[in-house]
């Protein structure tokens, strides 16, 4: 897909690669982004900076009835959503001992978020003969986080669903992509080591700037590719967990040990 001239939504579009997102796709000629986001004046900061051709919406992605209100009034005042960008997330460094409740947010915001933006706005893309869903996982997804089960397992769910929205709406003209970095100077960041500390095993990879990871994401829909890989070292790692699960495994603990030494 070319965004030239495209309607697009943006959620979490408040900051980071969000921001940087919706303001690549107004520089690359979008004839509307609406950037939504939890926080209002962090929505309407980006969407004034958008040229003219962004709006601000104020959106909890994790309330099904808000996302469906969100996208029925974009198709009814902009005519039509050709690329949405499902891109919310947060962070909670936790294992097992996370409540119950706190799972179930991060499955919500992480995955039922993506499902319930593809519920409302793929029959009106469909209608319209195609469009396109971005949705942001994370390395992790392919992966895994040791410092947050929670996020592992909500992000796993995103690339599986965005896997079988792929598959199963082709033929309908809807294509996909998922976005899987690793490290991202974002807001998430703090949550972790120091983002400065690039001697640290969990920025081994590099801290990639939302700027770059916009980057990475219009040359994939450009390319109609499916996964999105701003490191390019995920896929390595991601072929070597396929090709030996448990080798895969005992470097992981290895890693794990490493980062706790620090």
């Amino acid at each position: 897909m070319d965004v030239g001239d495209k309607i697009a939504v943006v959620t979490g579009a408040g900051s980071g690669i969000g921001r940087a997102l919706a303001q690549r796709l107004a520089r690359d000629g979008a004839q509307a982004v609406v950037c939504a986001d939890m926080n209002g004046d962090t929505a309407e900061e980006t969407a004034r900076d958008l040229d003219g051709v962004g709006s601000a919406s104020i959106l909890d992605v994790s309330d099904e009835a808000a996302v469906n209100a969100m996208i029925e009034e974009t198709e009814r005042s902009l005519g039509g959503i050709d690329l949405l960008v499902s891109n919310a997330g947060y962070e909670h460094p936790s294992g097992l001992e996370l409540p119950t409740a706190e799972w179930e947010r991060m499955m919500r915001v992480h995955a039922f978020s993506h499902l319930a933006a593809a519920r409302a706005a793929l029959p009106g893309m469909i209608r319209r003969g195609g469009g396109y869903l971005l949705n942001t996982a994370s390395a992790a997804g392919l992966l895994t986080q040791m410092e947050s089960a929670a996020y592992a397992v909500s992000k796993h769910a995103a690339v599986a669903l965005a896997e079988w929205i792929h598959i199963n709406y082709y033929d309908d003209g809807i294509r996909v992509s998922v976005l899987c970095p690793q490290a991202v100077r974002t807001n998430i960041a703090p949550n972790f080591p120091d983002p400065d500390d690039a001697s640290h095993p969990a920025f081994l990879d590099g801290l990639l700037e939302p700027d770059e990871v916009a980057e990475a994401c219009i040359e994939a829909i450009g390319e109609e590719r499916f996964l999105v890989l701003p490191h390019p070292e995920v896929a390595t790692y991601f072929q070597r967990k396929a090709s030996d699960y448990d080798r895969w495994l005992r470097g992981m603990r290895r890693l794990k040990a490493r980062l706790a030494a620090q």
